[in-house]
């Protein structure tokens, strides 16, 4: 069986070291003991989601909620480089979790809830606070899920305005419409440095919208022949780019 991952501080996994024991308490350590029912001598990874993960054994387990790793190796992963950032225009119902659920497990690095013109959905006071929430819980769990050391951020909900700034740090902006006269798969990419791609609603990116992106450095390009739902466009998007930039390599 696959060992599970579970989260801890940053600081225990560098106060720790290779030969050393890690206790893993409070929800995570709940998950462990009551949910997962990890016994000693079973494979473990913690990680502070940080690029920081402790491979060991249970060493021991107590009460409900807490266990003992006996750590035998510390890995660490390196920044990623380019660096991927989706802008994720919201969706409809469910298709946001889902949007960051995939690309959490693709490889995506950065995730930006963008309140779109054309959305149905709209984040306002309490209800954004949970849809956010949401998003984050579902990136942590979809990056556990699929091992990974360094978990996504997923920002607060921007503006069309404040999604400028972003655009024209980048050392690669597109936006992906379907009437972009170059394929994604085309273009000259950066090795290093931040690549910022945007997404669309399903009623589309607006002419407004695409003269501020644009300004800002952000052009239009194609992804392929067809036109995929604003929940799957990301994720098509992060793989061609992994594997185009040898981040899959």
């Amino acid at each position: 069986m696959t060992a599970p991952v579970f989260i801890v501080e940053p600081g225990q996994l560098r106060d720790g070291s290779q030969g050393g024991r890690i206790v893993l308490s409070g929800a995570e350590g709940r998950h462990a003991v009551s949910v997962r029912r990890l016994a000693v001598g079973e494979e473990i990874v913690l990680t502070d989601g940080e690029g920081v993960g402790a491979y060991g054994v249970v060493a021991s387990v107590e009460g409900k909620d807490r266990l003992e790793v006996a750590v035998s190796e510390l890995r660490t992963e390196p920044a990623p480089a380019p660096r991927i950032t989706v802008v994720q225009a919201l969706p409809k119902g469910d298709r946001g979790e889902l949007a960051v659920e995939t690309m959490t497990e693709t490889g995506v690095d950065a995730i930006v809830p963008w309140a779109a013109s054309r959305c149905i959905t709209q984040w306002r006071g309490d209800r954004g606070a949970k849809a956010l929430a949401k998003w984050r819980s579902t990136a942590r769990e979809a990056a556990k899920q699929s091992r990974r050391l360094r978990f996504p951020e997923v920002t607060e909900l921007m503006t069309t305005r404040q999604l400028a700034g972003l655009l024209g740090g980048a050392a690669f902006a597109a936006v992906l419409h379907e009437e972009g006269s170059a394929p994604l798969a085309d273009a000259a990419l950066p090795s290093e440095g931040d690549i910022v791609l945007v997404v669309g609603p399903e009623g589309g990116v607006s002419p407004d919208e695409l003269a501020a992106f644009a300004a800002a450095g952000a052009k239009p390009y194609r992804l392929g022949a067809t036109v995929l739902r604003t929940s799957t466009a990301g994720v098509a998007a992060t793989a061609l780019l992994l594997g185009r930039t040898g981040r899959w390599s």
